[in-house]
Order: structure tokens, then sequence, then C-alpha cells
């Protein structure tokens, strides 16, 4: 199928992923969306709706109606994942101006089969997505053989942020289907991605996040059909998924709160305060821990660790919380000198005033002039706890002026790419208040207050 479509002058079908729960927000993106296809693509056909899970599960049906208002002669798409009940979920979609119904690929057949014959009474068609489909391939031969008219190669929001990808899918069930139904793509498409998914088979590019996380998603969209029509990715800043490689160039993107966030709030060694602050962004960093275990005032383990660092490593002290000092302006020159990015000491630090000429990041819980001794009791990258929080050797340590975030090294990938999401939304939240919005506005607190 991907063969076919080597003609440039006709883009594939845009589907817009409306993935939020609040209408009246959906609605405005999806307005800034369309127009930038329209005005790029010229062809109002290439642009599609998609009324998303979580929004029909906000809104309802009615979601789909207001949508199909909004923009009458457009195909609509409803994400309603049916898993059962085929047709009488494809009847209420239909019924409130769906064109087209997604099921879930992974159904059972009865209910597939009678979805199909829904959409066939009602005049819409049946999209089945693949999201947890054991065996894709062959489910997608079936699929089809059942009467589905689209087969939608989707990975989803948690697959994407362990570096999942739905292209080399798509060219796999292109190849093994017999062109009855058609291919859409789907999971963390952008101006990079959506032409290679093209090529590779598909039909139909789903943009999700890149249009409503977008600060401007007109731009985001035109942008997008530009590689489609040039047939060749246009690199993109935005919208991209980090692999283990690229985590310092991640984490260096987002701020600590971002990253709490995306940890559900965990994450922070409460307590510790930096001794150096500088202009916004100076504070900045983030690496791999070496880890110290000491003890009041030994600062043995604390200053040879230094020597076991590796350019781009954190020092991470736990010094039962003592107010001798384990580190000062010597070690910090040290530090500097190896390329170390920051230290981290729960216990005390003296030489504030050096440590700040410096401009180097120190965090600790404690400030005092009064050094310890080298004891030499203290151990190297052995698993410590800091504000009730373990940290292993190499897990990630970012800080910046709100604080110190500890990033299991297992799922730093994972955790950073939901950090990015989690900016991005922001990002696009501060364009809707910059444009006159508040943030309970764009947040619709008063819809989701328990005490309205």
């Amino acid at each position: 199928m991907g063969k076919k479509q080597k003609d440039k002058s006709i883009i594939p079908f845009i589907q817009i992923a409306l993935d939020l729960v609040d209408l009246p927000r959906a609605i405005k993106i999806a307005e800034e969306a369309v127009r930038g296809i329209l005005e790029e693509a010229g062809d109002e056909s290439r642009a599609w709706v998609e009324i998303g899970t979580p929004l029909i599960k906000s809104e309802g049906m009615n979601a789909i109606r207001q949508i199909r208002r909004k923009f009458p002669r457009l195909t609509i798409c409803a994400d309603m994942k049916t898993m059962d009940a085929g047709a009488a979920e494809v009847e209420m979609a239909a019924k409130a101006g769906a064109n087209i119904v997604f099921i879930l690929g992974c159904s059972p057949d009865s209910c597939i089969s009678e979805a199909v014959l829904a959409a066939k009474k009602y005049g819409v068609r049946t999209a089945a997505d693949m999201i947890s489909v054991n065996d894709p391939v062959k489910r997608a031969v079936e699929l089809e053989e059942m009467g589905v008219d689209i087969i939608n190669i989707h990975v989803g929001l948690d697959q994407q942020v362990l570096g999942i990808k739905p292209i080399e899918l798509v060219g796999k069930i292109a190849g093994a289907i017999s062109g009855k139904a058609i291919i859409s793509a789907a999971g963390g498409l952008n101006s990079e991605t959506a032409v290679l998914a093209w090529e590779a088979g598909a039909s139909i590019i789903i943009i999700g996040g890149s249009l409503y996380k977008a600060a401007r998603p007109e731009e985001s969209v035109r942008k997008i059909i530009k590689s489609l029509k040039s047939g060749k990715p246009i690199a993109s800043k935005e919208f991209v998924k980090y692999d283990s490689e690229h985590l310092l160039e991640a984490f260096m993107k987002l701020s600590t709160a971002n990253i709490s966030d995306a940890m559900h709030r965990t994450g922070e060694l409460f307590g510790l305060k930096p001794v150096w602050v500088g202009t916004p962004g100076e504070l900045k960093f983030a690496g791999p821990a070496v880890t110290v275990r000491t003890y009041n005032g030994d600062w043995s383990a604390p200053v040879q660790a230094i020597d076991h660092a590796r350019p781009g490593d954190v020092i991470v002290i736990d010094a039962c919380q003592g107010e001798i000092a384990v580190w000062g302006e010597l070690a910090t020159h040290s530090c500097i000198s190896k390329g170390v990015v920051g230290v981290v000491i729960d216990g005390a630090v003296r030489d504030i005033d050096d440590i700040r000429k410096l401009k180097f990041p120190v965090y600790a819980r404690h400030f005092t002039p009064t050094a310890g001794e080298p004891k030499g009791f203290g151990e190297i990258n052995a698993p410590i706890e800091i504000s009730g929080r373990k940290i292993e050797p190499e897990d990630w340590i970012i800080g910046d002026e709100s604080g110190i975030i500890v990033v299991p090294r297992n799922n730093a990938m994972e955790i950073a790419n939901r950090a990015i999401d989690v900016l991005e939304k922001e990002n696009r939240v501060r364009e809707e208040i910059k444009c006159g919005s508040t943030l309970g506005q764009t947040a619709y607190l008063k819809k989701w207050d328990i005490r309205k």
C-alpha cells in the first residue's frame, strides 16, 4: 500500500486526535489545527477530527454532537475503544454524528462482527485499534476479512515513553493485508516521523500531542504537511521522545517541577538548600550519581569520590544530616577540574563565600564554619538514603532553583519522556493564558471541583 502513495500531490488524511478532557479547549485546538490543514493542503477532505477517548469519557456523546456542529463537512471520528456491546456503541456514536467509530482490535470476534454490521446499517465505517493485540499482523488480516474498514496501528502514550514507535509495524501490516482495509498510524507522530509512517503504508496520519500540546497547533500541522508534501522529514525540537543515549539532553530541558509531576509528586530530597544561586537557569544540572556514605564530619570518602567520578557525574553524600562539614571550597574546586557537575550533601558544607565565587552547584542541609577530620569510615558507590529516598549509584540527579530530584536509573528514560509530556502540556496552557485566559479557566477548575 505504501508504494501506491508516492504521488505527493495528494497527502494522506490528517486525523486530529483530541485527547483532552474539556470540550471547549478541544474545539479551540481543533479549529486552529483544521485551519492549518486547509491552508497548507487546500483540501478539507484531508482534515479529519477525532474525539479522543478521554474526551468521550469526560463529555459523552455530546462531544461528538458539538464537534459535528462545529465541523459539519469534515470526517468525524469517535475513538470509543469499544470492547463489548459493539452494535450499541457504534449506533450511539453514529447517531451523534460520527463518520468513523473506533473499536478495539483485541475485542471478541462477535463484538467486532456486530460493530461492522451496525456500521453498515448506519452508514459509517469502523476502525480497529491494534493497541495491546498480541499478534497484530495476524489479527489485522482477520479484522480485514471481518469487514473492518481501517486498521489503526496505535502506540499508546504509556508505550511511547518507552521508545516504542508504530512505523515498523505499519510496514508489516501493509504487506500482509489485501487492501480492502486501509491503515492509520498513531503514536507520537510529528514532522520528523509522519512521512515515515506514510511511506510505510499508512493512508491516515493521526496527530495527537503534536497538536493539542502545541503552543500553535496551526503552525505545527502546517510543518507536518510540508514534510508530507516534500517526502522528507523536517527536524523538530518539540514532541520528540528521548532514548537512553539522550537522557542528559532531556533532563536539561526539564525543571525539577516537571519531573516531580511525572513521578506523581515523588523524588524530591527535602530540606537541602543551594549554596549558590545565579541568574535563572544557571544553577541547573543533571547527571548520574556517584554515591557516598559517610559520617558526621568524616570528609575522607566524600573527597576521594571526586577521583572516582567521571565528567558529568553528580556526587551525592549521605552524611547522616551531620552539622560538621564534610565539604568545602578545595573539594569544590577539585570537582570543577574533574568535570563533576554538582554536589548534594545530606550534611554540612563550609567555605560558603568561596563556593559562591566559584559559581558551582552545591546543595547541603547545613552551612557551618566547622570542619571535620578524614577518618576513613565511609563508602563510595554504595546504596544510600537521603530524606527517606533510596539512591543507587548511576541514578539520575537533577537540580535547579526548586530543589533536587532523584530519578531511578532503571526507568530514567520513561520518566524523562513523561516529564517532557508534562512540559509540553504546560506550554499549551501557558499559551492559552497569554491569549487572555487564566489557569483556573484553562483547567476548568469550577467544572471539576468537588465543592461545586
